[in-house]
């Protein structure tokens, strides 16, 4: 054999940066949408946006949103849908603020607790949905309703607060700075650079493991400038954090959470088999994977979520309301199908799903800060997520 042909055969394969570009499309285009929303808010807000005090707010308001998006993701992907998130969260904190509340107990039992509860909820309707085979929409819909009317029958119909000064840290507390720094709080900028030296060194590992291995890799130019971009930006925000109170506990919550369910989706046997269900279920249960007991787990880890969520969400608040969680199911569902999971399963992406998540959290605080009412919100919100969907529906088709 000639061995130009054998090096050939051998060679990484790397494309153009516009054929990668039209190729990945759904990777790229979503986090620079996101950079176009941020900077189109910070010019119309006269800089409001990207101030350190409503970067903070816009962290609080988005981490619930943020962890549910991560369950959400596996749900999809897995081919199915949950409407019943939303009321979940207001249960789970209605329970929270009854045991810590009424009953006294302490936050870190009433926590566990909760979390528990969470997943038996998840697994009671993960079990109709996998054996049953009840549509998930129907089944969560009931849910819906069952865990709302739960909810007003836990809490009487009132609000019940406040939590203990612990448990309301878990929203709004944040990472003390180690170097006892004043008016700088060091350690969050420490976190930001050792985070951008982290994501660097797995990149560029898993660049040459992709190449080891001839698998498509981007060209290095773009490579290179995506890693350059993203550090940019984290560094930067940790930073604009650092000037004020530093970076939130949630913050830290979250970035945990997303890394593991990175991993977990992209390097773990059971991430790759619920892509697999959901791109074709007949074929994965042919190929002895077990599709009912997957698709038990996926709800299972959607309950836990909401459970976490609705933690959160009544500790920044600091107390425990009936309405609580109200209309949050489409705010998760939302964010993940703007992040690029295709309506029909199979497809999706973590980083996809967070920031999805942002683009929604960006777009209600600007135009919040704007002034815009919550009716052209829910339109403006509502044409976006069609035209998601759209481009969705649209690449696939090409």
């Amino acid at each position: 054999m000639d061995t130009r042909v054998a090096d050939d055969i051998h060679a990484p394969r790397q494309t153009s940066w516009l054929d990668f570009a039209k190729t990945h499309f759904r990777d790229y285009g979503m986090l620079l949408s996101l950079l176009a929303i941020m900077l189109f808010f910070q010019v119309v807000t006269n800089g409001t946006l990207l101030r350190p005090l409503n970067l903070t707010n816009l962290v609080l308001q988005n981490s619930y949103i943020v962890i549910m998006a991560l369950g959400m993701l596996l749900v999809i992907v897995a081919g199915h849908i949950d409407l019943s998130v939303g009321s979940i969260v207001g249960f789970v904190g209605g329970l929270a603020a009854v045991m810590m509340v009424r009953y006294g107990i302490d936050p870190v039992t009433t926590t566990i607790a909760c979390l528990i509860v969470g997943g038996l909820i998840g697994a009671a309707q993960g079990y109709w949905v996998a054996f049953f085979k009840v549509p998930s929409f129907i089944v969560t819909l009931a849910g819906m309703l069952v865990f709302k009317g739960l909810t007003l029958a836990l809490l009487g119909g009132m609000s019940v607060g406040p939590f203990p000064t612990v448990f309301q840290r878990l929203s709004s507390g944040f990472i003390p700075d180690v170097f006892g720094g004043e008016g700088f709080n060091y350690t969050s900028l420490f976190l930001g650079v050792a985070s951008v030296l982290a994501l660097v060194y797995f990149s560029f590992r898993s660049r040459a493991n992709q190449l080891k291995h001839d698998v498509e890799t981007a060209p290095f130019g773009l490579f290179v400038f995506k890693n350059a971009l993203l550090a940019v930006l984290i560094i930067s925000f940790c930073y604009l954090m650092a000037t004020y109170r530093g970076l939130p506990n949630v913050l830290i919550i979250m970035a945990v959470l997303i890394a593991l369910y990175a991993f977990v989706t992209n390097r773990t046997t059971i991430g790759r088999r619920i892509y697999a269900l959901g791109g074709n279920e007949k074929a994965a249960r042919l190929s002895g994977i077990k599709t009912e007991r997957l698709t038990f787990l996926t709800f299972v880890n959607m309950g836990v979520l909401a459970g976490l969520a609705g933690l959160i969400f009544a500790a920044r608040l600091n107390t425990a309301t009936p309405k609580a969680g109200l209309g949050f199911e489409l705010d998760v569902i939302a964010a993940v199908f703007i992040g690029g999971a295709s309506a029909t399963g199979g497809v999706g992406k973590v980083t996809g799903a967070v920031i999805g998540a942002f683009v929604m959290g960006v777009m209600n605080n600007g135009m919040s800060i704007l002034g815009i009412g919550i009716d052209y919100q829910q339109v403006i919100k509502g044409l976006v997520l069609l035209i998601a969907v759209f481009l969705d529906v649209y690449y696939k088709k090409k």
